[in-house]
């Protein structure tokens, strides 16, 4: 009998750095990964390449941040990245609000907008209180559209799906019957994996970020 696992990867980090100079036409869907994202992504890839169940294709939200992500893991896997638009993160309307500030201010402001949003994800289990948000229900659509897609092309394999903490939270909030849409708080290039056999479907693991521990000893080393 066939089982067909979907590994849900959050993008690496990136968050830019204060006082970086952003274009002021740029949103954040623009921006690549910061310098902690690339190993980040760097250290996601050696796990996943080293490891036994690797993924037979690769699929990432359009945005700089997941594609980068993806395309790291895609070379240590020599495989290509496909592109979906599905797997795009909440609409949540423009993070620097409107105006036209200075370029080294709007890291700042992107910086605390997104710290903003994480505090309420996390205090509401949502983000209905945001006037621009998305709504859940068609977050979820589509990101089960990707997925039962993913599963239909690849059965019996591994397959990696780059995507974003609140549209991985909404897919998965449906799957273990939450009221929550967002309701862990999903770490840069974590892994959270889906099995599907026989028409069931079952959460296995839920926010690994155990491929990240080399990087917090080396910071505390002084490496």
């Amino acid at each position: 009998m066939p089982r067909t696992t979907i590994h849900l990867i959050r993008h690496a980090d990136a968050v830019p750095e204060l006082g970086a100079e952003l274009d002021a036409a740029a949103d954040y869907d623009a921006l690549g990964l910061s310098r902690t994202g690339i190993a980040q992504a760097a250290a996601l890839a050696r796990r996943v390449a080293a490891g036994r169940a690797r993924p037979a294709a690769i699929y990432a939200s359009p945005t700089r941040r997941a594609h980068e992500t993806a395309a790291t893991l895609a070379g240590a896997l020599e495989l290509d990245v496909v592109l979906d638009p599905r797997l795009r993160e909440f609409e949540l309307g423009p993070l620097v609000g409107r105006g036209d500030p200075p370029a080294a201010e709007r890291s700042r402001l992107i910086r605390a907008r997104l710290a903003e949003l994480a505090a309420i994800a996390l205090r509401d289990g949502s983000w209905r209180t945001v006037p621009e948000a998305e709504p859940a229900a068609g977050v979820r659509a589509r990101m089960s559209a990707a997925v039962e897609a993913a599963v239909e092309r690849h059965r019996g394999a591994h397959v990696a799906l780059v995507s974003h903490a609140g549209a991985i939270n909404a897919y998965l909030a449906g799957i273990v019957g939450t009221s929550r849409d967002f309701f862990f708080p999903a770490g840069n290039t974590s892994l959270s994996s889906v099995r599907f056999v026989a028409g069931t479907v079952s959460l296995v693991r839920l926010n690994d970020t155990a491929h990240l521990e080399s990087l917090v000893l080396s910071t505390a080393d002084g490496r």
